[in-house]
């Protein structure tokens, strides 16, 4: 017998990645936030990593370099983030956080961290770090990118 849908661990994962945009996207318009999950990773990288340029930003969030520009314009419109010509490279930016990007960072990162648990709901404590351990053996993240 073939495996269903539901089976398929491709399936699963998309359908995950669905309920936690969803999750996040609800939690943080009821706070009155207007940011995207895509759009957090990026403010909370460049909190870590103040400078960097759009390719080293899509790198380590993992996001497609040929679209990274469009969500560094949105950050940019909306003054959470200053684009700086790079000293070393005439047709790159280095990407920093402007004090309003950093003020609704601290604002949201609470929020962020609390509705993880509710994206995982159904499992207990135990699962969820055996769920989250097993996903970075998947992606073979060891560390977070410094």
């Amino acid at each position: 017998m073939a495996p269903t849908l539901f089976d398929m661990p491709g399936h699963l994962i998309r359908r995950l990645n669905q309920h936690s945009t969803a999750v996040f996207q609800q939690r943080l318009k009821a706070a009155g936030h207007d940011l995207t999950p895509v759009q957090f990773s990026a403010l909370a990288r460049l909190a870590d990593a103040p400078g960097i340029d759009q390719a080293t930003l899509a790198g380590q969030i993992a996001y497609d370099r040929a679209t990274i520009g469009g969500v560094v314009k949105r950050l940019e419109q909306k003054a959470l983030i200053q684009r700086q010509p790079s000293e070393t490279d005439r047709r790159a930016f280095n990407l920093y956080l402007t004090p309003t990007g950093t003020a609704l960072l601290q604002q949201v990162w609470p929020l962020v961290a609390a509705l993880q648990a509710e994206i995982l709901c159904n499992l207990s404590d135990s699962d969820r770090d055996a769920l989250v351990q097993l996903m970075q053996m998947v992606l073979r993240i060891e560390d977070a990118p410094a």
